[in-house]
């Protein structure tokens, strides 16, 4: 059974470009909303990120588009202006992650914009916020991650901030986007009304901060960069082994008792605790190191998984992709490109479930050639 997802009937008008806005809606189309993606004549800025280019089409573009349509408008037109004022009049949902105020001198400010359409959810991504004293500030996710605070807890060392290997601010900033307009559209339900909706690159990073949030605020720890290991739980991390590297997350002390047994370690008195093994890491890692050595990758982590310790090795993205648990998940969805052709793009992480029965959206569309959709959907505007 295959369903056509929870919103199917929700129009999204996504004026988003780059990462951010983006991603929101393409998790809107993943549920099954339809989603008009506007672009200028030039394009979507993340057409031209690359290589790799396949094609001609970015492979960066084809991350953050599946499931939606393009069309080419130009909003400092006549035209174009009355098409998306058409647009805005029928949709349930619109984005956009422009600088703050570029919207409001394109003739569509919020007031302009809810007089067209009570009912429009309107989500607005930025790089800083809205309002403060930096909210007119650009904002990519590089400068996000650093002035966010990211950076200085990823990498080796203190002085070695690193970013994370993925635009992640860009990535919670649309997922944040994403979970507030479903939450509005169940308030709808209920009032009617549409709403507005705010988040940035800074504020969904520092959103994402967890432990090192409170450690600073609440204990005044501001929190450094531990390389691959845990700056609160011991041993959590990467270590070394005879072939290659391996992962063990210890969460509690049942895992490090049965991490003892497999592993063969002999007591000692300070790494009894958790917070003595924080405390004397560095012997710890030594002594868990040490250990480890005569070990296989494979043979310790079928014997740690067994003792019920978490543990895995770190596979190159090759090997993610191919990996028979990533495809049995929906991972990997198969789409018809208009020019590529059949091609494999990274798929949902949600399945959905009907009591025993999967009832999760397996028809996927690729993302769009610029422009590839306008003609359509002018004929469909004009025809309603």
């Amino acid at each position: 059974m295959n369903s056509r997802g929870p919103l199917d009937g929700i129009l999204v008008v996504d004026l988003s470009r780059a990462v951010a806005g983006p991603q929101a809606a393409q998790m809107l189309g993943d549920l099954g909303a339809r989603v008009i993606k506007i672009e200028s004549p030039d394009g979507d800025d993340s057409r031209r990120w690359g290589p790799p280019f396949v094609g001609g089409e970015s492979t960066y573009f084809l991350s953050i588009n599946r499931n939606k349509e393009s069309v080419v408008l130009d909003l400092k037109s006549g035209d174009g202006a009355a098409a998306l004022t058409t647009l805005i009049e029928r949709a349930d949902v619109l984005i956009e992650n422009f600088r703050v105020g570029t919207l409001a001198r394109l003739g569509f400010d919020d007031s302009r914009i809810y007089a067209l359409n009570p009912r429009v959810i309107l989500l607005s991504i930025t790089g800083f916020g809205h309002d403060g004293p930096e909210a007119t500030r650009p904002g990519y996710d590089q400068i996000a991650q650093g002035e966010a605070g990211l950076m200085s807890v990823t990498g080796s060392g203190s002085n070695d901030p690193q970013r994370v290997g993925v635009p992640i601010s860009d990535v919670l900033a649309g997922m944040n986007g994403a979970f507030g307009i479903v939450a509005a559209l169940f308030d709808r339900e209920k009032t009617g009304k549409g709403q507005i909706i705010r988040t940035s690159l800074l504020a969904s990073t520092v959103g994402a901060h967890v432990y090192q949030g409170t450690a600073q605020t609440v204990a005044g720890v501001a929190g450094t960069a531990r390389g691959n290991h845990h700056p609160s739980l011991a041993p959590y991390g990467l270590f070394h082994c005879a072939d290659s590297h391996v992962q063990i997350a210890v969460g509690t002390e049942g895992h490090w008792s049965a991490l003892c047994r497999v592993l063969k370690l002999e007591h000692d008195e300070r790494f009894d605790t958790n917070a003595g093994r924080v405390t004397y890491f560095d012997d710890l890692s030594t002594v868990v190191n040490n250990a480890l050595s005569t070990w296989k990758l494979a043979d310790v982590i079928d014997a740690l998984t067994a003792a019920g310790v978490p543990a895995g090795r770190v596979r190159s993205m090759d090997e993610v992709y191919s990996w028979d648990q990533t495809r049995s998940q929906g991972l990997v969805v198969s789409v018809d490109h208009s020019t590529l052709g059949p091609i494999e793009i990274p798929g949902p992480p949600l399945r959905w479930f009907a009591g025993a029965t999967e009832v999760t959206p397996t028809h996927h569309t690729a993302p769009p050639t610029l422009g590839e959709h306008t003609n359509a959907v002018l004929r469909w505007l004009a025809d309603d």
